[in-house]
């Protein structure tokens, strides 16, 4: 059987060899197919020649302001998020503190909170050390271990404060939740008894024995964040609303307070273990804050009153403000 030929072939064929023939050697062959299937220097962008200035730049999108232009708007730093309300804590009350006894430091001492009619009064033991001897520790009971009448000065920080101005060493106290904030209202914070040859330094924070506050640390760990925050954003609202001259010192005062609860908590007995002090300096000052903003923190706090129960409708066919006699009587 005779083999049959294409026409096709050689119709490609003969331009590709007479191209082909034009271009001497094989390289130029090689060249030849490379342009032929893009894979030369038909397959790479021209490169421009050296000395040649590069064309103008591409025109910027119609309302871009110019990287130069003075009048293009710069971004503004964003602004810290500041609280359109103070924040308010539950306020303490000083009925949970009455029949209770607490101890300097959850150490030493003795102060218990009594009612006495409408006002409370206190039975105050004060530690110490001797004057001759300050190696051995002393105790000081105040008006001869008697009660001592306190005087209520309102909640100007938010809790309650009382005052024993009339003692042999006069005392603040400022009521927290489980203790009392006891400082002095003396020139200096120590107390010097030359009979009992015992000077005293009853400031500080007055609370429990370090063991009945462990258990309870994660407790008190969950609450600090909380007052933590309600402090900052406070904070934040007063130097808002301040005026310009009074930020200042409102920014010095609260620097203070964080070194100011550092170096009194240190005191407190195994206070990294529990945290309590920490804790109930910081309401305070939580509490603090939110008064001098104008907030009333005790109507604030306070419960809300029970929903008085609703009144049953009446049935159809019955009156409601009748007894029995009031039912309909069947003919």
């Amino acid at each position: 059987m005779r083999p049959t030929r294409s026409p096709v072939i050689p119709f490609l064929a003969a331009p590709c060899f007479a191209l082909a023939a034009l271009m001497p050697g094989e390289a130029s062959a090689q060249n030849f197919f490379e342009e032929l299937f893009g894979i030369g220097r038909a397959a790479k962008p021209p490169v421009p020649p050296r000395g040649v200035p590069a064309g103008p730049p591409a025109a910027p999108i119609p309302g871009t302001p110019l990287p130069d232009d003075p009048a293009a708007s710069v971004p503004e730093a964003p602004r810290p998020v500041v609280p359109s309300r103070p924040v308010v804590l539950k306020a303490p009350s000083e009925d949970g503190l009455v029949g209770q006894e607490l101890m300097l430091n959850g150490l030493s001492g003795s102060l218990k909170l009594e009612r006495a009619g409408s006002g409370l009064s206190a039975r105050i033991t004060l530690p110490g050390t001797k004057v001759s001897q300050p190696t051995e520790t002393c105790k000081v009971p105040l008006g001869g271990g008697g009660t001592i009448t306190l005087t209520p000065e309102g909640r100007p920080e938010g809790v309650p404060r009382y005052e024993a101005a009339a003692a042999e060493c006069p005392l603040r106290f400022d009521v927290t939740e489980g203790g009392v904030l006891v400082s002095s209202l003396g020139p200096t914070p120590v107390c010097t008894f030359s009979a009992q040859d015992c000077a005293t330094t009853p400031v500080g924070l007055w609370g429990p024995a370090a063991a009945t506050l462990i258990p309870r640390s994660s407790e008190f760990d969950s609450a600090r964040g909380v007052a933590d925050k309600a402090v900052r954003e406070n904070y934040k609202l007063m130097t808002q609303r301040a005026r310009r001259e009074d930020v200042r010192p409102i920014v010095t005062e609260q620097a203070a307070f964080s070194s100011d609860r550092e170096q009194l908590c240190r005191t407190y007995a195994r206070e990294g273990a529990h945290g309590f002090c920490h804790l109930r300096v910081t309401e305070n000052r939580a509490l603090a804050l939110a008064t001098r903003l104008g907030v009333n923190v005790t109507a604030a706090t306070a419960p809300a009153a029970p929903p008085r129960p609703r009144r049953k409708p009446p049935v159809e066919g019955m009156n409601p403000d009748g007894g029995p006699a009031a039912l309909p009587q069947g003919e």
